[in-house]
C-alpha cells in the first residue's frame, strides 16, 4: 500500500504543558495572530493595480537571476534552532526552512509529498511507515545523509526527556526507528496512525546532521547543520542570523542549475509591527512578514500603491471561545448554544480589524481547505437574539439547572481574556451581546500564561485535567490532518490535557477512529464532516473568523510564493505562504 498523500505521568504532563505554551495554543484567545493555510493571495505591487490574484504558481527558472542577499524582518528571536528543542512558531519555522529541508512537504493542495524522502510507504496496519531518502544528499558540511543519521537523531533528540517532540502525538507514539538499509529506515508505531505523515513535514521531519550537533555540544542548537539552501554563518541573538549559500544543496531548477539562487540570507527579529513593516518601505529590510490583522490591512494599503508587494493567507487556525462542558452553566447545551446564537461574528471580527479579511468562521477548517463543509457552514449557528433568548430562558425555568439556582434566576458567566487593547474591546463587545438576552457577565484580565494553565488544568483535580475557568477566548484549529488537530483538541478528557472544553461523544470518538485507521479521503472527509456538524448542535466552543497573516516585500524580491517540491515529471507546487512562512530555495532578486 502507498501512502495516501493527504495525509511516567509528570513527565508526560510536562510535556504537554510545554506543547500547549509553545504550539498549539500559542496564540491562544481571539487576538489577530495565528496560523494560516493554502488560500493565499498576493495583492500586485509596482503599477499600483492591487490586484489580487493566486500566489500558487510555479517558478520560471528562465527569468530567475542568481545572487544577491536579502534581509528578512521577523516578529521574535527563537531560542535554540534543534529540533525537539527550539520553540518553532512561524518566526523561527521561516528560519529552519532556510537551513532545513524535511522528509516530506506540504503542497498547495494541502497534501503531505515526500522532500528529502523519494518514497514514505506505510504498511497495511498504518503501524509502520518506511522512509527512503533520496541517494547523493549531503549536509552543509559535505558529510552524506544516511538512514543511520536519521535514526541517532530521533534517539539522542526527538524523544529525549524534555524534547517538544516527545509527546504521545508526535515522536512519542513511535516505539522504534529501525534501520533498514543505508538510505531506507522505518517508524515503527505503537498504534497504526494514517495521519503519521503529516507529523514529517513539521519540525519531527527535519533533516539535521547528528555527527556536526554531537561535535557541537551544548551548542547545536546554535550551530545547526542541516541539508537545506542555506548555511549558518553567524547567530547574534536578539540581533541578527546571517547565513550564506549551502555549496552542497541537492536541489536544482528547471534548467539544471543548482539551487538557491540567493548568495546570502539574513534574519533580523523585529518586534514592533510598525518599525518592521517601515523597515521593508525604506529598503533598510527587504521581506517582512506579520500574524496581525491590522497589519495586514496596512501591509495591502502600501501594496496597493505600489510601494511593496504582499502575500496573505487565511488558515485553518482561527479566533473564538471556549467552553468548559464541565462547568454550569455552560455544562448545558442550551445555555452554550444560545450564547453562540446571542453574537454577531461580523461585529466581533470588525473589532478585531478583520472587515474585509478574514471572514467569519464556523468550523476549524477554512473554505480553502479541503476538509472544510459547506453544510457545517450553513448548519453553524446564526446571529439570532430571539432563538437565543429562549433557549437560554428555557435553562432560567428549569428547576433541575446545573447551577443550582432557584428558577427565574438570571444566567451568570464569567468570560476570561488577556488584556490586549483589542481583546478588551472584543470582550466588552461579548458581554454587550449576551446582556442584551439577558446573560450576566463578568469579564476577567489574565496574563497569556496563566490563561493557557488555567485552560489545561493539571492532574489532580476531578477528572484529572478539567480546567480552572468557564469561558475563555480563545484560538483554535491548526494546518495539520484533522486527525491530528482533534484527537488532540478532543481526546478522553483525564487523560488529555488538550481537550480544553473536555468535550467528548460517542460520535466524535467513533469519527476520530477513522481517521486514524482509515487513509481513504471520502471516508475522512465523512468523518471530519460528521464531527463539525456535531459541533453546530453541541457547541464546545464559537468562532468569530479566521486568522490572516502576511508576506510583504520589496517589489524586486522574486517567487516568494512560488516553490516547488520535487516529483516525478513536473515539481508540485508548494503551499506558498502558509503561516507567513515559505521555502527559500527558489527565492530570487531582481538585479
Amino acid at each position: 500500500m502507498t501512502a495516501h498523500v493527504r495525509s511516567g505521568r509528570s513527565r508526560l504532563w510536562r510535556f504537554l504543558a510545554v506543547l500547549a505554551l509553545i504550539g498549539l495554543v500559542a496564540a491562544a484567545c481571539g487576538d489577530d495572530d495565528g496560523g494560516g493555510d493554502t488560500g493565499a493571495t498576493t495583492t500586485a505591487g509596482g503599477d499600483g493595480s492591487g490586484e489580487v490574484t493566486s500566489t500558487t504558481a510555479a517558478p520560471d527558472a528562465a527569468e530567475a537571476q542568481f545572487g544577491g542577499s536579502i534581509t528578512v524582518g521577523l516578529e521574535a528571536e527563537t531560542n535554540s534552532w534543534l529540533p525537539g528543542e527550539g520553540s518553532f512558531a512561524s518566526p523561527g519555522v521561516n528560519v529552519a526552512r532556510a537551513l532545513y529541508d524535511g522528509v516530506a512537504a506540504r503542497g498547495a493542495d494541502g497534501s503531505v509529498y515526500p522532500l528529502v524522502a523519494e518514497s514514505i510507504v506505510p504498511n497495511d496496519d498504518l503501524t509502520e511507515w518506511t522512509v527512503t531518502l533520496r541517494e547523493g544528499i549531503l549536509f552543509s558540511d559535505g558529510t552524506p545523509l544516511t538512514a543511520e543519521n536519521q535514526k541517532n537523531n530521533f534517539d539522542t533528540y526527538l524523544v529525549a526527556e524534555g524534547a517538544n517532540t516527545a509527546g504521545p502525538g508526535v515522536m512519542g507514539q513511535v516505539t522504534e526507528l529501525r534501520v533498514d538499509e543505508e538510505l531506507t529506515y522505518t517508524y515503527v508505531l505503537a498504534q497504526g496512525n494514517a495521519a503519521f505523515i503529516d507529523l514529517l513535514a513539521g519540525t519531527s521531519g527535519w533533516v539535521f546532521s547528528y555527527e556536526a550537533c554531537q561535535a557541537a555540544g551544548e551548542d547545536c542548537g546554535s550551530r545547526p547543520v542541516g541539508v537545506g539552501p542555506f548555511q549558518m554563518d553567524s547567530w547574534t541573538r536578539d540581533d541578527r542570523l546571517v547565513m550564506s549559500r549551502n555549496p552542497n544543496y541537492w536541489r536544482t531548477d528547471a534548467n539544471g542549475e543548482q539551487l538557491p539562487y540567493l548568495d546570502d540570507l539574513v534574519f533580523r527579529p523585529i518586534p514592533d509591527e510598525d518599525t518592521r513593516l517601515a523597515s521593508v518601505r525604506s529598503g533598510d529590510i527587504q521581506v517582512g512578514q506579520t500574524l496581525r490583522q491590522s497589519l495586514v490591512r496596512q501591509a495591502r494599503t502600501s501594496a496597493e500603491a505600489g510601494e511593496l508587494q504582499t502575500f496573505e493567507a487565511i488558515g485553518n487556525n482561527g479566533g473564538g471561545a471556549i467552553f468548559n462542558t464541565l462547568v454550569p452553566p455552560v455544562d448545558d447545551v442550551r445555555v452554550r448554544l444560545g450564547l453562540a446564537h446571542a453574537v454577531n461574528q461580523e461585529d466581533l471580527v470588525d473589532i478585531l480589524g478583520g472587515t474585509g479579511i478574514t471572514p467569519p468562521q464556523t468550523q476549524y477548517f477554512s473554505p480553502n481547505s479541503p476538509w472544510f463543509s459547506e453544510a457545517v457552514e450553513e448548519a453553524w449557528p446564526k446571529y439570532d437574539p430571539d432563538t437565543a433568548a429562549e433557549l437560554l430562558q428555557a435553562y432560567i425555568d428549569d428547576p433541575a439547572r446545573s447551577d443550582g439556582k432557584a428558577p427565574g434566576s438570571p444566567i451568570a458567566v464569567q468570560f476570561n481574556c488577556p488584556p490586549d487593547p483589542s481583546l478588551i474591546e472584543l470582550s466588552q463587545a461579548y458581554q454587550a451581546f449576551w446582556g442584551q438576552v439577558g446573560v450576566e457577565t463578568t469579564l476577567v484580565q489574565i496574563e497569556q500564561a496563566p490563561h493557557i494553565a488555567n485552560a489545561i488544568g493539571g492532574p489532580d483535580s476531578d477528572p484529572p485535567f478539567k480546567g480552572d475557568y468557564m469561558i475563555n477566548c480563545w484560538r483554535m484549529g491548526a494546518d495539520e490532518d484533522p486527525y491530528t488537530t482533534l484527537s488532540n483538541a478532543f481526546g478522553p478528557v483525564a487523560a488529555g490535557p488538550l481537550n480544553f472544553t473536555n468535550y467528548v461523544s460517542d460520535t466524535v470518538t467513533a469519527n476520530i477512529e477513522i481517521l486514524r485507521t482509515s487513509t481513504d479521503f471520502d471516508e475522512r472527509y465523512a468523518a471530519v464532516e460528521a464531527i463539525m456538524l456535531e459541533f453546530t448542535e453541541q457547541v464546545p466552543n464559537m468562532w468569530t473568523g479566521g486568522t490572516a497573516t502576511a508576506l510583504y516585500a520589496q517589489n524586486n524580491v522574486r517567487n516568494l510564493a512560488g516553490w516547488t517540491i520535487p516529483g516525478d515529471g513536473e515539481p508540485i507546487l508548494g503551499s506558498g505562504v502558509l503561516n507567513s512562512e515559505i521555502y527559500w530555495a527558489e527565492v530570487w532578486l531582481q538585479q
